[in-house]
């Protein structure tokens, strides 16, 4: 062959792979334009929360994705630090109750609220323990989670004084501290009861201790018909009303989620390093337990319920609790949040 042809005919075939090399950059490029085009949504979280298993499936499975956004999940320390951060616009999601929304809202803050889960907590006691009514916790020590103001606590004292005119928080002796501490209390049994967030009762159920009764139970004993979420996903409703198909689209994706950790045994095996369970007993006392707080309804009986569980609470906790206001705030809650 002549030396000119191989040369025409080796710069044929560098101008090829440079053609081909071109597509492929372009179709790269294409990818990660449209990887990075969907809107950014940033969640604050408390760093072991439950709340991270739903965005882990939410994130391995692409939910975000799917929805057109992507999540973008912030870890802090305490609750009080998710709250700074939502208040300040430096995310757009946290994790709160319904009280805290309608506070804010009376305050002039437009923040608004889409159910997270049902589930709250119980009143628990050793296998052993003679207690079999709330009245029994006459001149005992009772662990109370959450502080003098929080919600379990007042309801337990509305429904202890209903049945049997007890005013509790006279005739016990409180022990207020964190969550796991009060578990440990209780095991040692420097306490005699503990009402406790469910994940903890979970972790108590799983060593063979007993829950006399639960949240839920107390709020039906008060005459709430419906499971009531008290924790939701809250944000603020003008950043949402500019952003309907973003806020809709991770609203989808956390009810796909749910509804895949309700239905696959094998999607909590991903999820186990999450739960730091310490044994069998533990991983399903929690995945059961998560499971039962996933909100099936959430409609107009569900709302009113919560307005009568505000009117309770307002009694008990007053201003310290729900602020400057006697019912619950106008658009507290999110239109069409369960889909």
């Amino acid at each position: 062959m002549h030396p000119d042809k191989r040369l025409m005919g080796g710069k044929r075939a560098r101008i090829t792979m440079m053609k081909k090399s071109l597509i492929l950059a372009l179709l790269l490029l294409l990818h990660t334009s449209c990887l990075y085009s969907a809107d950014n949504l940033k969640m604050a979280v408390l760093k072991f929360g439950t709340v991270n298993w739903e965005l882990d499936v939410i994130k391995r499975h692409g939910l975000d994705r799917q929805q057109g956004f992507n999540l973008e999940v912030l870890e802090m320390a305490g609750k009080q630090a998710t709250m700074v951060a939502l208040q300040a616009g430096s995310v757009d999601i946290a994790v709160s109750d319904w009280i805290w929304v309608s506070r804010q809202r009376n305050e002039g803050k437009p923040f608004t609220f889409v159910p997270y889960s049902t589930a709250l907590g119980a009143l628990v006691v050793p296998q052993d323990s003679t207690i079999t009514q709330i009245k029994d916790l006459q001149g005992l020590r009772l662990g109370i989670a959450g502080g003098p103001l929080d919600k379990s606590w007042l309801l337990l004292q509305a429904l202890a004084f209903q049945q049997s005119g007890l005013e509790l928080n006279k005739e016990i002796t409180p022990v207020f501290a964190a969550p796991p501490l009060l578990n440990q209390q209780l095991k040692q049994k420097r306490i005699e009861a503990v009402l406790n967030f469910w994940p903890y009762v979970a972790r108590l159920e799983a060593i063979g201790m007993r829950q006399l009764i639960s949240v839920q139970d107390i709020s039906r004993g008060l005459g709430i018909r419906n499971q009531v979420p008290f924790v939701g996903y809250v944000f603020d409703e003008q950043w949402a009303k500019k952003n309907k198909p973003l806020i809709q689209g991770f609203v989808r994706a956390t009810s796909k989620a749910k509804q895949i950790m309700l239905n696959s045994d094998q999607e909590w095996e991903q999820l186990r390093p999450l739960m730091k369970a310490s044994d069998e007993a533990t991983f399903l006392a929690l995945r059961e337990g998560f499971r039962a707080g996933i909100p099936s309804q959430w409609g107009a009986a569900e709302q009113n319920d919560a307005k009568q569980l505000f009117d309770i609470l307002f009694k008990l906790g007053g201003k310290k609790l729900v602020g400057n206001t006697t019912q619950l705030a106008e658009g507290t809650f999110w239109p069409n949040s369960v889909e």
